[in-house]
């Protein structure tokens, strides 16, 4: 597998990343503090919001996560922000009692809109990015919990399990998504001994996700916790939405992807640097060409890392 093919990604350029930078939102029980990663050149640049997910460690479900990720991205072009949600446990001792603990679903998705409403303030704070950004061109991303809260802002309804009223979130300023190894449907299959506790998770309906996504699920990642229909339930979110939608289905992967959540951490059961590389490289391969419509980044991605003697992954489109 080679992970050096060139492409219309281009040479990584050095990253500034800066934060925390702090928007005050009315009846949020703390300040949003978001992280700014941007290449030191460019303008006109494409914007990706990156929501983390919940997991063990207590700092990389925050601005703090999702380096091997966020740095990528920042090299070959794109703005990421990446907002504490109110879910992090870095925030627990605060919003423990706060109205939606302790899935804060709503809260989650609507960070997200709080950020494009206020982009001009984030590029205006952050050192040599004013002017830098283009605010038509904005993506998603999400890992987990993460893919969770994109699936809402990418179009999909929700069931609020209090009032019984299907909710939508959908961000029309988002053009288009990635949901890494998001939780699937559910309905009967989901049974399993967290599905009580969470039920907010089972409660999604895919059907209205309209906006173009890559779904990315590993074919190891057995969430039980939840569900025992094992690693399809994590591709539910293509299944299951109207297209554009792609899927990529990444070989001998588990939840954490080869451990995007982080520079070696300790939780990753399916350490792979190779792994995330390549992940890298396709999820901003995939957004450069829905943001740059024509562009062949995506299918010169898919073709050194998904075709060959020995792919990362495999690929569907609908």
């Amino acid at each position: 597998m080679s992970t050096t093919t060139t492409d219309a990604l281009g040479a990584p350029a050095p990253v500034l990343s800066f934060s925390p930078v702090v928007l005050s939102v009315p009846g949020r029980p703390v300040d949003l503090q978001v992280r700014v990663s941007a290449p030191a050149t460019g303008t006109g640049l494409p914007v990706i919001l990156l929501s983390h997910g919940h997991g063990p460690s207590n700092n990389l479900s925050s601005l703090n996560g999702y380096a091997p990720l966020a740095n990528f991205w920042a090299a070959h072009g794109f703005v990421v922000v990446q907002p504490t949600h109110l879910t992090s446990r870095t925030l627990s001792h605060l919003v423990a009692d706060a109205p939606g603990a302790p899935d804060f679903w709503r809260s989650r998705a609507e960070d997200m809109t709080h950020i494009l409403d206020r982009l001009d303030a984030i590029e205006t704070a952050v050192p040599q990015l004013a002017g830098r950004i283009d605010p038509t061109k904005v993506a998603l991303a999400g890992h987990s919990l993460g893919g969770f809260t994109a699936a809402l802002l990418l179009g999909a309804g929700l069931n609020d399990p209090d009032t019984g009223n299907v909710v939508h979130l959908v961000e029309p300023r988002i053009k288009a998504g990635v949901l890494l190894a998001a939780p699937g449907r559910g309905g009967e299959v989901f049974n399993g001994p967290m599905a009580e506790q969470w039920p907010i998770i089972g409660a999604v309906d895919f059907s209205t996700m309209t906006a173009p996504a890559l779904v990315v699920a590993g074919d190891k990642d057995d969430s039980r916790h939840f569900t025992d229909l094992g690693p399809e339930w994590h591709t539910d979110p293509y299944t299951l939405a109207p297209g554009p939608k792609t899927l990529l289905t990444l070989f001998n992967a588990e939840h954490g992807l080869g451990g995007i959540a982080g520079y070696d951490a300790a939780e990753t059961t399916d350490e792979n640097p190779e792994r995330v590389a390549a992940l890298a490289r396709l999820t901003a391969a995939y957004l450069h060409t829905r943001l740059h419509p024509g562009a062949p980044t995506w299918q010169t991605a898919c073709e050194a890392l998904t075709t060959g003697p020995d792919p990362v992954g495999r690929v569907e489109s609908k």
